[in-house]
């Protein structure tokens, strides 16, 4: 549904941004063009240099791991992440076989799909696994009903939406307990910490082998890159190595393993140094601006994204909301195109984002979950109550629920920009409370 929000008699009054409020933008300092500078002066422009160097050792001393590994982009990490775990597990694959190959891995549902790719890229299958309502990530309970339906599988891949951890306590208890390894995705909660059996520890610490993303729209940024985080000495080397094509200690190009052009160029790595000192600085802004719209949206029938105030700390890298079910108006979505319709008193996603396009602010959907994508329908979903496909029946009643589907039908992203001011943001809370006129 498009509607002329302009001709609206619920926003008679509201001034259109003269400027684009961003769901997330990147927040430059200066310091980022001194690093960047610095590596073109010297020519040290390609996948070596001191930035590199740099941010590998501030990165792990903030996190609080041994190693980093500075690489392409989040998804280089997660894809080599993935690929060590199957060695590990599995042993090394012939070059044209995945080391995944004829294996199942029990994956995050509610992610974006950079989290999934890996297994996919080394040949293995995706378990989707429910998500829960405390955090919006995966289900630990679900899980475990995951390993009484695959008890063989070795293999958990572990996302933190928004920058809220999940249950990492009860994951990595179930984990231990069928013997399986964690690939934590730690993307988008770089700075976000948990309180693991008592004891204060950063997201990307949290799996045997763990991944964090500098993209554009991240918490810093180096407009690209990301990083493997681990404190085995054996992994990084493996990582560095497959991470600059395999190549091997001779004289001339030689190969013994598949490899891949993910390193970091020490220019992106100049504009991540420069931002590496700003990282708690953001965090409190994007904390503030999400307490602004608890605050503002208290009287709404809605709720912000949730979090274990006892056992994490997020980064609020995006503030969310979801709507209580008994104010959702009708929406209904295909596969590109979406239908709502107004009602008074209640409102849906689609109304909001519409309204808050209209004015000049970026929202965004709640990521459509994984076992819901096209390419992914006929992997394996598993919910609280097992086998999350195939339940509906024409012909028995009932209910089946589906966590995932739900906070993607009745959820939002919120304008969370740390450049936007509070006077604006007081705008866009406005705009969401006329939705509900």
């Amino acid at each position: 549904m498009i509607t002329d929000f302009s001709k609206d008699p619920r926003f008679n009054g509201i001034e259109r941004f003269e400027n684009k409020i961003w769901l997330s933008s990147p927040t430059m300092h200066g310091d980022e063009q001194k690093w960047v500078d610095d590596a073109i002066r010297t020519n040290w422009v390609s996948t070596v240099g001191a930035n590199i160097n740099e941010i590998e050792k501030q990165v792990a001393e903030y996190v609080g791991c041994r190693y980093a590994v500075a690489l392409s982009c989040g998804t280089a990490a997660l894809h080599l992440a993935t690929k060590l775990a199957g060695k590990k597990l599995y042993g090394q694959a012939r070059p044209n076989t995945g080391t995944l190959a004829g294996h199942k891995v029990f994956c995050s549902d509610m992610t974006f799909d950079a989290s999934i790719n890996p297994v996919a890229y080394e040949d293995g299958e995706a378990v989707f696994i429910d998500t829960e309502y405390d955090t919006w990530n995966m289900s630990p309970e679900a899980l475990e009903k995951a390993f009484e339906m695959y008890p063989d599988v070795k293999l958990i891949v572990v996302a933190h939406l928004y920058g809220t951890p999940g249950k990492m306590e009860e994951i990595k208890a179930i984990a231990d307990k069928h013997g399986a390894i964690i690939v934590e995705d730690a993307a988008e909660s770089l700075g976000a910490k948990y309180k693991l059996n008592g004891q204060w520890v950063e997201t990307g610490t949290l799996g045997e082998y763990n991944c964090i993303s500098f993209n554009g729209n991240k918490i810093i940024t180096g407009s690209a890159g990301g990083m493997f985080l681990t404190d085995s000495i054996e992994d990084a080397d493996k990582v560095r190595k497959w991470s600059t094509q395999s190549r091997e200690a001779a004289p001339w190009y030689q190969h013994e393993e598949i490899g891949y052009n993910y390193r970091m160029s020490n220019i992106i790595a100049g504009v991540v140094r420069g931002q590496v000192p700003y990282l708690d600085e953001h965090i409190a802004q994007k904390k503030a601006i999400w307490e602004r719209y608890e605050k503002g949206l208290a009287d709404l029938p809605v709720k912000m994204n949730p979090w274990d105030r006892e056992k994490s700390e997020p980064n609020f890298w995006l503030s969310c909301m979801i709507i209580d079910e008994d104010a959702m108006a009708p929406m209904v979505r295909g596969e590109q195109d979406y239908l709502y319709k107004s009602e008074s008193g209640k409102s849906c996603p689609q109304e909001i984002l519409d309204a808050i396009t209209a004015f000049n602010a970026e929202g965004r959907p709640i990521w459509k979950p994984m076992h819901m994508q096209p390419i992914y329908r006929t992997n394996p979903f598993v919910t609280v109550e097992g086998n999350g496909r195939g339940r509906t029946n024409a012909y028995i009643s009932g209910t089946f629920e589906d966590v995932g589907a739900d906070i993607f039908r009745r959820g939002l992203c919120l304008p969370s920009d740390n450049k936007m001011t509070p006077e604006q943001q007081d705008v866009i809370i406005d705009i969401i409370h006329r939705c509900f006129l």
